[in-house]
């Protein structure tokens, strides 16, 4: 059974909506996206792929329960106005009870609860906006089913940096069982200071934007977006052609150096898909450039696809958006395979000193192209515990 992408909608540094995203992710003077900011880190500036446009709880609708008012949830119905009028089409057409909601997340509203947190050490009473509900993981799937008025299956995963890649994975599983007609799928994170201070604790973030597989790479720029997709077993412009997913249970934080699950995964993908690594004319890497993570994903890469494949990382132009960083590449991958006759790739923007331990990938320049319209291409998504995804999308 075929699955498509029909309709889908983007927000993250690189700007928001598809058409900004595409320009940006088109520019050949340098990497686009990202601030240094300390905002969430007083007195430690650092690189974050920060939304561009102020989105806060208060932009969704007034009346809502406390408890779905988050941060969180903000981004996501801003990121949902775009796709709203197809998404409103299908659930007219198939009803609501035949509509699924699917999507990653790893933040929820901890941001939200921060600044109670806050609020409350200065006044020593909780704020009356502040719902322990807001932090719940679940509720960006339970708002947008309210949103949009669905009552057909409606969750969320978090599995940390594979969570949406797994939702689209999950979606595209209930469409294929008949459980419904119609999917909306995604992901969605905002940056806290939670979840920074996480990953400064294991040495991981870098100050500065961040640099894949380079000899110098010394951690992750974190991010914030989201991306939504309209799912079903109608024609649209791209097929979720495969997907694979493992398990490698090998470190709570550290990826198998070996990179057995990795490549177990992306294998997976391209046998669901019915296609060979020949096929594959772009690779989107997990590519955090952490050390142990580009060390592990290179040479995956290397062994299951060789070395000529394109490869780039887009993550210094987006930060790591950790839960929506699966949906959000995607989304990236969207566009890499609509309206690009050229075949124009994502560049991999660092500072060219290649890791001379690291297979020699081939690394995306900048203006670089097929000379053809691309026909598969690939996106990792690798996550703490050894959670694997990987996804192979077509043209339509």
């Amino acid at each position: 059974m075929t699955i498509f992408l029909n309709a889908m909608n983007v927000i993250c540094a690189l700007g928001s909506g598809n058409d900004a995203v595409r320009a940006a992710l088109w520019r050949t003077d340098g990497p686009a996206g990202g601030e240094v900011t300390d905002r969430y880190t007083p007195g430690t500036p650092l690189h974050l792929g920060t939304v561009r446009e102020p989105v806060a709880a208060t932009d969704l609708p007034a009346g809502l329960a406390p408890a779905l008012c988050s941060r969180n949830n903000a981004l996501l119905d801003r990121t949902l106005v775009a796709l709203r009028p197809a998404v409103e089409a299908a659930i007219a057409r198939v009803g609501p009870t035949r509509v699924a909601i699917v999507l990653g997340t790893s933040t929820s509203g901890i941001s939200d609860g921060e600044l109670a947190v806050r609020a409350r050490h200065a006044a020593g009473t909780w704020p009356d906006a502040f719902h322990y509900g807001q932090q719940e993981l679940g509720s960006p799937a339970q708002y947008l089913a309210l949103a949009l008025g669905t009552a057909g299956p409606a969750y969320t995963i978090s599995t940390a940096c594979s969570s949406s890649a797994k939702a689209l994975a999950a979606a595209a599983r209930l469409l294929e069982q008949g459980m419904a007609d119609v999917a909306i799928a995604g992901g969605v994170d905002t940056l806290c200071a939670f979840t920074i201070a996480g990953f400064r604790s294991l040495d991981s973030v870098s100050a500065e934007r961040c640099n894949p597989l380079s000899a110098h790479r010394h951690g992750i720029n974190l991010g914030e977006g989201a991306a939504l997709f309209l799912m079903s077993r109608e024609a649209g412009p791209v097929r979720l052609a495969g997907w694979g997913e493992t398990s490698d249970a090998h470190h709570m934080s550290a990826p198998d150096p070996a990179g057995a699950g990795a490549r177990a995964a992306m294998q997976e993908a391209m046998t669901r898909a019915g296609v060979q690594p020949a096929d594959i004319d772009y690779l989107n890497l997990h590519g955090t450039a952490t050390e142990q993570n580009d060390a592990m994903e290179s040479r995956a890469v290397a062994d299951l696809l060789g070395l000529d494949v394109p490869v780039s990382s887009t993550k210094p132009q987006t930060g790591h958006t950790l839960g929506a960083a699966g949906a959000v590449e995607a989304a990236l991958m969207v566009l890499t395979l609509t309206d690009n006759p050229r075949g124009r790739l994502p560049a991999h923007w660092w500072d060219g000193a290649a890791d001379p331990t690291l297979p020699p990938l081939h690394v995306v320049g900048a203006d670089e192209s097929l000379g053809r319209a691309p026909r598969y291409v690939m996106s990792n998504s690798f996550a703490f515990g050894g959670s694997n995804s990987v996804l192979v999308l077509g043209e339509g």
